[in-house]
C-alpha cells in the first residue's frame, strides 16, 4: 500500500493530506486566508502566494505528525500544478519538487480540476467509473463524464460567469463582505426565495450549459429598485442558482451513459434540491461521510 503526500495552494487555501493508494485519508489539514483578503473584496494573488509560503511547511509537518508518519515513509509527493493563481500554484509545486528531490521519491503533478473530478472516489469506496460530475469550483462550472483516471468527457461549461463568480458579484451588489457565498447564504436564511422574480438562464434549453451573467444583472436591477429586502434578493438569487444547477445536471444525466452522478451537496441549498431531484429519479445517496472533506454524496440512477 503506497502512501502519498498531497499539497495544494492553487488559490487562497493552503492544504496538505496523507492518502493511501487504497483511498484512505490518514490525515488532512486546510488553512484559509479569508481575513487577509476581506479588506480587498476578493483574493489578492500576491498576498495569497506569500501566505502559502508561510503556512505550508508547518502544515506538512502537522499532517505527518497527525498520521504518525515520517517523510521517509512517503512513497510519492503530489502537488497541484494548475489551473489556478500562478504565484500560489508555484508554492505547493516547488515544495513538492524539493521534497521529491530530497527524499528520492516521485513527484506527481496534479491538475486542479482533475483532483475535483476524482475526489468522490476518496470518500465512496463503492464508486466505480464512469460517473457524471457537477464541478462547481471558483471560476469553474462544468458537467463532466468521468470515464477513468485521465479520461474525461466535458458535457457542459459556463458560457459567461461561473456560479462562484456570480455569488461574489451578487454579494458585492448587496453590500455583503467577502467571501460572497457564505455571506449570501447567511442572509438568504432570513429571506423569502420566492419574493423576487429572477431569471433562470438556459433552464429548459436543449444543451446543459450554464449562464449566470444575466442573473447577476437581474440582482443588480432588483437591488437598485429599492422594492425588495436584501434578504429576499439573496434568497431568491441563491434559489435561482440552485435551480439552474439542478436543471442542467438533470439534462446532462438524461443524455449521459454514466450510471452515477456526483454534485457539491455539502452546500445546504443544493443538498435540499438534490434530495428533491433524487425523489424524481431512481437514484441512491451514497455514504454521508463524504461531507468530511466537502465532497458531494454520489447519487445512482
Amino acid at each position: 500500500m503506497a502512501l502519498i503526500l498531497g499539497l495544494e495552494s492553487s488559490c487562497d487555501d493552503t492544504a496538505a493530506a496523507l492518502v493511501t493508494s487504497d483511498r484512505q485519508i490518514l490525515a488532512q489539514a486546510v488553512v484559509g486566508q479569508n481575513e487577509a483578503h476581506r479588506p480587498f473584496g476578493g483574493v489578492v494573488p500576491e498576498i495569497a502566494a506569500r501566505a502559502h509560503v508561510e503556512i505550508l511547511p508547518d502544515l506538512i509537518r502537522r499532517v505527518l505528525a497527525d498520521a504518525g508518519k515520517s517523510i521517509g515513509r512517503v512513497d510519492a509527493i503530489a502537488a497541484t500544478a494548475g489551473p489556478g493563481l500562478i504565484g500560489g500554484v508555484m508554492v505547493a509545486l516547488l515544495a513538492g519538487k524539493g521534497l521529491a528531490l530530497g527524499t528520492g521519491k516521485p513527484l506527481v503533478a496534479v491538475n486542479h480540476l482533475e483532483g475535483h473530478a476524482l475526489s468522490p472516489r476518496l470518500v465512496d469506496p463503492d464508486l466505480e467509473f464512469p460517473y457524471l460530475l457537477l464541478l462547481v469550483s471558483g471560476g469553474h462550472c462544468q458537467l463532466l463524464e468521468v470515464q477513468s483516471v485521465g479520461e474525461y468527457h466535458r458535457l457542459a461549461t459556463t458560457i459567461d460567469d461561473a456560479a462562484g463568480e456570480a455569488f461574489d458579484k451578487a454579494a458585492k451588489l448587496l453590500g455583503l463582505p467577502y467571501p460572497g457565498g457564505p455571506a449570501i447564504e447567511e442572509l438568504a436564511a432570513e429571506g423569502d426565495a420566492a419574493a423576487v422574480p429572477l431569471p433562470r438562464p438556459l433552464v429548459g434549453s436543449g444543451e446543459p450549459h450554464f449562464s449566470f451573467a444575466g442573473l447577476k444583472s437581474a440582482v443588480q436591477r432588483a437591488a437598485a429598485s429599492g422594492n425588495f429586502r436584501p434578504a429576499d434578493i439573496a434568497a431568491s438569487f441563491q434559489q435561482a442558482v440552485v435551480d439552474c444547477l439542478v436543471d442542467r445536471t438533470r439534462l446532462a444525466l438524461e443524455g449521459s451513459v454514466a450510471p452515477l452522478w456526483s454534485l457539491p451537496a455539502e452546500w445546504p441549498p443544493i443538498a435540499r434540491s438534490a434530495r428533491r431531484f433524487s425523489s424524481s429519479l431512481p437514484i441512491r445517496a451514497a455514504n454521508s461521510a463524504s461531507r468530511r472533506v466537502g465532497c458531494a454524496p454520489t447519487m445512482r440512477r
